[in-house]
């Protein structure tokens, strides 16, 4: 098993997308790259800790490399828009790739350097490759956040649609429905 650190706006939305998909064992919503021990959900959401909203991701590499997931996080997201993802703005949104490990590192940069050489964006991405850090465990009311409430509004119009278009892109890649 590995374990991958990515950060891309809100954890729930992360976290709902890797979920679906095939050879990803676990994702844990939680905070890293800041500044405080232990920082509590409203003092990260504030932005008041340096933390980004993240998920480790832990995967079995014979199922789906390292490489395809970071092909699903820079699909999931808008990697061109600086410490924000829609409505949610501030640093603890940002686009971030948290490496476990010099490979990881080096495909980041790799991944990086193909989509800005194809020019799949508009713009110029700004997420960081940045050496993990102590990752915290959100609070438990965090966790399986859309699986739970998949009814509440902000699941509806912000989740959902990520949900669907990651689903349609890279169908070939989710678990059977059972494994949900």
């Amino acid at each position: 098993m590995e374990e991958a650190i990515f950060a891309n706006g809100c954890f729930w939305c992360t976290e709902a997308v890797f979920q679906r998909i095939d050879g990803v064992i676990s994702v844990t919503s939680g905070y890293t790259g800041g500044f405080i021990k232990n920082p509590p959900y409203r003092e990260v959401c504030g932005g008041r800790t340096g933390h980004a909203e993240a998920v480790r991701i832990t995967f079995d590499s014979k199922v789906i490399s390292f490489y395809k997931l970071l092909e699903l996080f820079f699909a999931s997201h808008d990697p061109t828009t600086l410490n924000r993802q829609g409505n949610d703005v501030g640093t603890q949104y940002r686009s971030a790739i948290f490496y476990t490990s010099q490979s990881q590192r080096e495909q980041a940069h790799t991944m990086i350097s193909e989509l800005t050489a194809k020019a799949v964006y508009d713009q110029s991405i700004v997420t960081e490759v940045t050496a993990s850090d102590v990752f915290y465990e959100a609070e438990i009311e965090h966790h399986n956040y859309y699986n739970n409430h998949s009814n509440q509004i902000y699941c509806q119009l912000v989740i959902q649609p990520k949900v669907t278009k990651v689903e349609g892109r890279y169908n070939n890649l989710l678990k059977k429905i059972k494994d949900l």
